[in-house]
């Protein structure tokens, strides 16, 4: 990886100083390709798969330079299930038989999806704690383990994906101001506020169809 880094290096390089903070140009790319993913996807426009992955594989390496490993593992988990998430939107079916649409899971698969983070967040942190330096295992594991069911529901076209992405953009934007990556930080609170956007434009689509229960 220190070799990929060593290649990446002008990317890495200082843009700008925020409160103290150096801002890179791979930041800077990422944030945007990041904003254009998240408004695509609020559209339910496929394009933001592709935006997805191009921003998942910048991001892994700006975190993994920022030694937060479970965020870095997640950028490239994410670069990977994009690929999938764009075969699901174009060709991904329920279990019907129909073609993938705007739904709401049941209340058995809304306590799936919360004991789904349970487990996976304590998980995460211990293995975050005994295979690397990380220095905030528990608080780097959350939004891991969260984004992975987040990710999984937005594939799916699932109206709860949004939620779970604002407690997850809450609590990153938390880590990533504590290591003084100022821009990823903003991007993260502009973040919540689109997942909220989000949220409400999907739950709107997702009454003028057919009720899913999961």
């Amino acid at each position: 990886m220190n070799a990929v880094l060593a290649a990446f290096a002008p990317l890495i390089a200082p843009a700008f100083v925020v409160l103290g903070s150096s801002v890179t140009w791979l930041e800077l790319v990422a944030f945007a390709l990041s904003v254009a993913m998240v408004v695509c996807n609020i559209r339910v426009n496929v394009i933001g798969w592709p935006l997805a992955i191009a921003s998942s594989l910048l991001y892994m390496l700006l975190f993994w330079s920022s030694r937060l490993y479970g965020d870095a593992s997640l950028q490239i988990f994410f670069a990977a299930v994009a690929g999938w998430g764009w075969w699901q939107w174009l060709r991904g079916t329920d279990a019907q038989g129909h073609a993938l649409r705007v739904r709401s899971l049941g209340a058995h698969g809304r306590t799936s999806v919360l004991v789904a983070i349970a487990i996976a967040w304590p998980a995460t942190a211990l293995f975050l704690h005994r295979f690397t330096d990380t220095d905030v295992p528990w608080w780097d594991a959350f939004p891991t383990a969260a984004s992975v069911v987040g990710q999984w529901l937005l594939g799916r076209k699932y109206v709860e994906n949004w939620p779970v992405w604002i407690v997850v953009d809450v609590v990153g934007a938390a880590l990533f101001a504590y290591k003084g990556l100022w821009l990823t930080t903003l991007l993260y609170l502009v973040f919540v506020a689109m997942a909220a956007v989000g949220w409400r434009s999907w739950l709107a689509t997702a009454a003028t169809m057919r009720p899913a229960i999961a």
